[in-house]
Formats: structure tokens, sequence, C-alpha cells
């Protein structure tokens, strides 16, 4: 523990200088480093004060361990303070746990919004479906967080499904659950146009990937290729005769984004540039995270998305994530939005997974 008592002091020296600066009349006249430095205070302050209270915890236990090592003639006072001892060192026990977790390396993308990509795979229209129900799923799990839900594009199909629909979804730490969800979706269950009662198998993929903004990623303007054309959806006059709708190829990796819902060609563009810095940031970063997975057998939020990662099984309400081997009967609550527990112990797995690399190095 010695090294990681060396790291959290340095956490709380540099907490305590933070918390000067941003004290200082001439940080608060900034407001970009200002609300930088505030960042970062907020960042540090679950450590300094788990900290403070493992410090606390350990001066206690070291105290009554202390009086019992001397002569204690009431023989109630030392049961109780046997009694406080064990307490004490459960909570030691937990706190350096926690200790531990909050030191790992941060994930840069935690705090940040998604942009999540829903297609239909395999299974035809059924496909198409479940990426809908899977929409749904979603939507209603950010309604619980308390984010906000966008639409930015969507193709339907006839049955009522999406062949590919695309959320922004924003709030507080988004990315940190959400991003756990990369990967293949499988469903089983008998298709509503199923005669014959038999359970079929179809698939959606989902993508998660962090919304990037101007300083995260730069794009050379010569590297994308823009295109404008008529949009072809509903819209009445206006949409139909003007070139509002707007094609962007990325021509280095050849990422193409179309966009049309908007009523103007600017907003087309705004929306094409988000999703494609974000498509294009996801491209380099999977090339990184394969190269790294080549190396070492990665730790679980960053999966490819053709990889079956979780089965939704109707007739027996079941829902199994593949990867940690969990299994719970309850899958109509959780497409009903309630995938806190699901998501809850993929961090747990993560972080087990990552205390266990850094113990290793």
């Amino acid at each position: 523990m010695d090294e990681i008592f060396d790291k959290l002091q340095s956490v709380v020296d540099r907490y305590d200088e933070l918390n000067e600066l941003i004290s200082d009349p001439e940080v608060i006249a900034d407001t970009q480093k200002f609300m930088k430095l505030s960042k970062e205070e907020a960042d540090l302050r679950d450590t300094v004060a788990t900290y403070n209270k493992y410090k606390s915890v350990t001066s206690q236990l070291d105290d009554d361990e202390e009086m019992l090592r001397g002569k204690i003639d009431d023989s109630e006072l030392e049961s109780m303070v046997k009694d406080e001892i064990s307490d004490l060192r459960d909570q030691k026990e937990k706190l350096e746990d926690q200790l531990k977790i909050l030191l790992l390396p941060k994930d840069p993308n935690d705090d940040k919004n998604i942009i999540m990509e829903i297609h239909g795979a395999a299974g035809g229209d059924e496909g198409s479906l479940f990426a809908a129900d899977l929409f749904s799923m979603y939507s209603k799990y950010a309604e619980k967080q308390g984010w906000q839900v966008e639409v930015v594009d969507k193709t339907d199909t006839e049955v009522g499904g999406f062949k590919e629909i695309v959320l922004m979804i924003t709030g507080n730490n988004v990315y940190s659950k959400l991003k756990y969800e990369n990967g293949a979706h499988r469903v089983q269950r008998i298709p509503v146009t199923e005669s014959q009662g038999r359970v079929h198998t179809s698939t959606a993929t989902v993508g998660v990937m962090p919304e990037e903004e101007d300083v995260d990623i730069d794009i050379d303007p010569k590297d994308i290729r823009t295109d404008v054309y008529r949009s072809s959806g509903a819209g009445g006059q206006h949409i139909n005769k003007t070139s509002s709708a707007v094609r962007m190829t990325h021509l280095p990796t050849g990422i193409v984004v179309a966009m049309q819902d908007e009523r103007s060609q600017q907003q087309n563009r705004a929306k094409a540039m988000t999703i494609l810095k974000a498509r294009v940031y996801d491209y380099y970063s999977q090339k990184e995270q394969d190269q790294y997975n080549a190396e070492r057998k990665s730790a679980i939020g960053t999966g490819d998305r053709s990889e079956r990662i979780r089965t939704y099984n109707y007739p027996q309400n079941r829902v199994t994530d593949h990867r940690i081997g969990l299994t719970l009967n309850k899958l109509d609550r959780v497409m009903n939005g309630e995938l806190g527990e699901v998501i809850d112990a993929l961090i747990v797995s993560d972080q087990a997974k990552k205390l266990e690399n850094l113990s290793n190095e």
C-alpha cells in the first residue's frame, strides 16, 4: 500500500492546490481556466474525501488497539473496544478497496455525451423490430438517469422497426455507463409473423461513441468531401425543392454520413459533422484498441460490434450477458429500462480486471 499512499498524497496536494487556484481572483476572471480547474477539483473530490475517511478510521483503529494492549479493568469496556476494532478493520479494508478503484486510470471519455447507433442485423424484419425494442430500452434507461435523448437520424422499415437509428444521449457521465453496450445483441423469441409458434433468433448491433468536441479531434477540411442534394423524406414543398440534405465523406477512412432530417442545409451540415467526428474518432480508437488487445486481453468496455455480448430470451424471460456470465430472469424489467443491475455488474467486472492488470505490472 506504500505506493498507493504516495499517489494519494500527491492527489491531496493537487486538490489543495486547486482549491487555492479557484479562489484566486485572476483565475475566476478567466472563465475557461476556472471551469477547467473546477472540473479537475470535482474529479478529485471523492478520492480526497475517501482518503480522509481512511486516515480517520486508521487513526481510531490504532488508538483502540493501543488501548487493548494496555490493561482494561472494565470487562464491558474491553468488549466494546474489541467490537469497535472489528468494525474498524472491516471499514479499513473496504476503504482500501475503494481507494484502489479511485486511483485506477480514468477513461477520459467517461463524462462525455454519446452518439449511439442501433442497426437491425440478422433476421430481416425481426432484426429491425428488435432494433426498435433496444431503442425503447435505452430511451427508458436514459429517462431514469435524467438524461436527454435526441433522434439524429433513422431509417424505418415497413413493419415498424429500424434498419438503423442514430441517437444523441446527453447528461452526466453517459459514456461511463453505456460504453459497455458496444456489440451484437441477440434476441430469441417467436416473431409476430411466425404462424407455427417457433422461436427465432435475430440480432441487432449497437455502437456507442463519445461525442467529440473540436478540441478532441482535428479533421482537415481537405479530407472531407461534401455533397448536397434534395431531401427525399417528408417535410412538404420546402424540404423537397431545396438542396438541404448533406452527405459528408471522410476520404482517408471512407466513412460516410448523410443527414436530411433538418429543414436547413446549415443544420444538416452541423449534425453531419458531429456524427462524422464521432465515427472518425471511433475508427482510430478502435484500431488502437485492436493493437492493445493483441498484446493483452482487454477489459470489457471496448468490444467489437460483431462480438455477441448479450442474449435476450423472451420465452424464458431471461437476459444473459456473455462477457461476465451474468443471467437475470427479469427480461421484462430490463426491456423497460431497468438496466442498472447489468451495467453495475459490468462496471465492477471491468474494475476487477483493471486492478488485476495493475497488480501484474
